[in-house]
C-alpha cells in the first residue's frame, strides 16, 4: 500500500475519531477497481460526553462512575477526564472569556479567562477499571468530558442521584451523552404536578443556538420562547418546559433542534407524588422500535409515541416476554396521528415477568419516536422511571455503576435467537473480571442477574457483546428501597460507539497527485 492510500485511510480514521462515531460502507454492487473493500472496525481515537446538572435539591446525593472497556488495538497512551462546565469555560482563551462565570473557585482571581485551570472532577487511571466520584446537595454543576487514545473506545459515564424527599424523590440515573444536533423526547409533561427541565450542555468553544419545539395531543404548541436559545461555550442551560407554553398537557413530545453548534440534551422529569427520573432521548425516528427492560413488577406502563411527519402511523404492539412475543389484550395496535403525540395506558402489561415492548408497522412504515413511563409500587409508595426506544447493542454496549446487588440486566432478541457474552469488570476498589455467556431465544426477553467480579470491592461495569444470531437490545435497572418506596432507574444499552468502520482501498491513488 503506497503513501497516498495510507493518507486516505488516516484521514478517514481522523474524521471518525473527531465525530466519535462514523460508519462508511461500500456500494451495493460488487467492488471493482478503485472501490472500497469491506470496512474494518477500528477503535475510535477521541470522544466526548456531557453530564447534566444532577439536581437542585439540598437532599441530593450524586455518584459518578466512569469506565472504559479494554479494547484491542488502542495502544498505551491517552486520558479521560470530566470537568465542571463552568470551570471548563474559565480555561477559554481571552477572546472567549465572556462566556465564563467570573466566579472565584478558590483557584484563580475569578476575574478573567486566565484563572488557574480547575482540577478534573473525575479522571480514570486505566481502562477496565471503573473510577467513582461523589457530590452532595443541589449545587453540583453539569460536566464536560473528553477522552482520547486507549480511554476513548466505549467510554461510559453514569450519573446516579438519590433524593430523600420532595419533588422527584427517589432514584434518578442517566448515562452521560455525546453531543449532537437533534433530539426527540416523547413523555414530557406540563401538568401542575410535573416539573420537567430540558438540560442543554455545550462542550465547544463557541455558543450553540437551540430551538425547543413542543407537540401535544393536537399538534404543535404555540411558543416563541423556545426559539433561538443561546447556550454559551462550555456551559449548561436548564430550560423549564412549562415556561415555553401556557398549555397544560399530560403527554408532550419535546424536540430539541440545534441551529448552530452542538449540545448534549436530556429531560429531567420530576413528579410531586410519583418521584421522577431522567427521560433520555428516543432513538432516531423509525418504522419499528424496541423499548427494552420493563421491570417485571411494574404496576403501570404508559406508552407515549409521536411521528414527526404528516402521515399517520399504525403500529402493532407486542410484548417480548420470557416465553415469546405476545399481544397485550386491548392494546393490539396504536394509531399515531401525524405531528401529534399519542399516549396509551398499558397497565401492568408485564404481569410479573420480564418484558420489552416491540412496535412494528401494521402496513406501511412511518418513522416514529416513543418512550415508556414506568411506575413501580402502589399508593403513596410509588416511583417513576422512563424507557426510551433504543438502538441495538451492536458491537458492544457498556453499563457503569453496578453494585453486585439490586442490579438487573434485561436482554431481548425480538427477531432471531442470539448469543451474548456479558463481562463484569474489576471493581472500582478491587476484584477480578468475570464473563458469562447467555442465549436469548427469538422473540423473548430475559432478565438476568449480572455476573459479579470475584472479590468485588466498590462498583463495577458490565459489557455486553453479541457473539452470534440476530440483533440484541438491552437495559439495566438499578433499584433501591427509599423508606418503603421501590426506587429505581432504567438505562438502555445501545452500542457504546467504541469502534468505527473504516473502508480499505485497493487502488494505487498516486495518480491523483499528478
Amino acid at each position: 500500500m503506497n503513501r497516498t492510500t495510507l493518507s486516505l485511510i488516516a484521514g478517514t480514521t481522523a474524521l471518525a475519531a473527531v465525530t466519535g462515531f462514523a460508519a462508511l460502507s461500500a456500494p451495493d454492487d460488487a467492488p471493482g477497481p478503485g472501490t472500497a473493500k469491506a470496512a474494518a472496525q477500528l477503535p475510535v481515537e477521541r470522544t466526548s460526553l456531557l453530564c447534566p446538572a444532577p439536581s437542585t435539591s439540598d437532599l441530593a446525593e450524586t455518584s459518578y462512575t466512569s469506565f472504559t472497556p479494554v479494547t484491542k488495538g488502542t495502544g498505551s497512551g491517552g486520558k479521560a477526564e470530566l470537568r465542571a462546565a463552568t470551570e471548563e469555560s474559565a480555561e477559554a482563551s481571552p477572546d472567549d472569556k465572556g462566556a465564563g462565570t467570573g466566579k472565584d473557585d478558590g483557584k484563580g482571581d475569578g476575574k478573567s479567562g486566565k484563572d488557574k485551570p480547575a482540577e478534573p472532577v473525575l479522571t480514570p487511571k486505566e481502562p477496565g477499571k471503573p473510577v467513582t466520584g461523589e457530590s452532595s446537595g443541589g449545587d453540583a454543576p453539569a460536566l464536560v468530558g473528553t477522552a482520547d487514545g486507549r480511554f476513548a473506545p466505549g467510554w461510559t459515564v453514569q450519573e446516579t442521584t438519590e433524593v430523600a424527599a420532595g419533588t422527584g424523590r427517589g432514584l434518578q440515573g442517566v448515562n452521560c451523552t455525546a453531543p449532537d444536533t437533534d433530539f426527540w423526547f416523547p413523555g414530557a409533561s406540563t401538568q401542575a404536578d410535573r416539573t420537567d427541565y430540558v438540560h442543554l450542555t455545550n462542550p465547544d468553544d463557541s455558543a450553540a443556538v437551540v430551538d425547543i419545539e413542543l407537540y401535544g395531543k393536537d399538534g404543535a404548541l404555540k411558543s416563541t420562547v423556545g426559539e433561538g436559545i443561546t447556550v454559551p461555550p462550555h456551559a449548561a442551560e436548564p430550560v423549564l418546559v412549562s415556561t415555553l407554553t401556557d398549555e397544560r398537557q399530560t403527554d408532550l413530545t419535546v424536540h430539541v433542534n440545534v441551529r448552530s453548534g452542538r449540545v448534549g440534551a436530556s429531560v429531567q422529569a420530576l413528579d410531586d407524588k410519583l418521584g421522577g427520573d431522567w427521560l433520555p432521548a428516543s432513538t432516531d425516528p423509525s418504522g419499528s422500535l424496541v423499548l427494552p427492560g420493563i421491570p417485571k413488577d411494574a404496576t403501570s406502563v404508559r406508552l407515549v409515541a409521536f411521528t414527526p411527519g404528516d402521515a399517520d402511523a399504525d403500529l402493532k404492539v407486542r410484548l417480548a416476554s420470557p416465553s415469546g412475543l405476545i399481544t397485550p389484550a386491548g392494546h393490539e395496535t396504536v394509531h399515531v396521528k401525524g405531528g401529534m403525540t399519542t399516549a396509551a395506558d398499558l397497565g401492568d402489561v408485564t404481569r410479573g415477568e420480564a418484558g420489552s415492548l416491540v412496535l412494528t408497522p401494521t402496513d406501511r412504515s412511518v418513522p416514529v419516536v416513543a418512550a415508556l413511563r414506568v411506575v413501580r409500587g402502589k399508593g403513596d409508595k410509588q416511583e417513576t422511571a422512563f424507557i426510551p426506544a433504543s438502538r441495538p447493542v451492536g458491537t458492544r454496549a457498556t453499563s457503569a455503576d453496578n453494585s453486585g446487588k439490586d442490579s438487573t440486566l434485561s436482554l431481548t432478541a425480538p427477531r432471531a435467537a442470539a448469543t451474548v457474552k456479558v463481562t463484569a469488570s474489576a471493581g472500582s476498589e478491587g476484584g477480578t473480571p468475570v464473563s458469562k455467556t447467555y442465549t436469548i431465544k427469538a422473540g423473548t426477553t430475559q432478565d438476568i442477574e449480572p455476573p459479579v467480579p470475584g472479590g468485588l470491592k466498590g462498583t463495577y461495569a458490565l459489557t455486553i457483546e453479541p457473539v452470534s444470531g440476530g440483533p440484541v437490545y438491552g437495559a439495566r435497572t438499578l433499584a433501591a428501597n427509599e423508606g418503603g418506596v421501590p426506587a429505581f432507574t432504567v438505562q438502555t444499552l445501545p452500542d457504546d460507539r467504541g469502534t468505527v468502520a473504516v473502508p480499505e482501498a485497493d487502488e494505487d491513488l498516486s495518480v491523483l497527485q499528478k
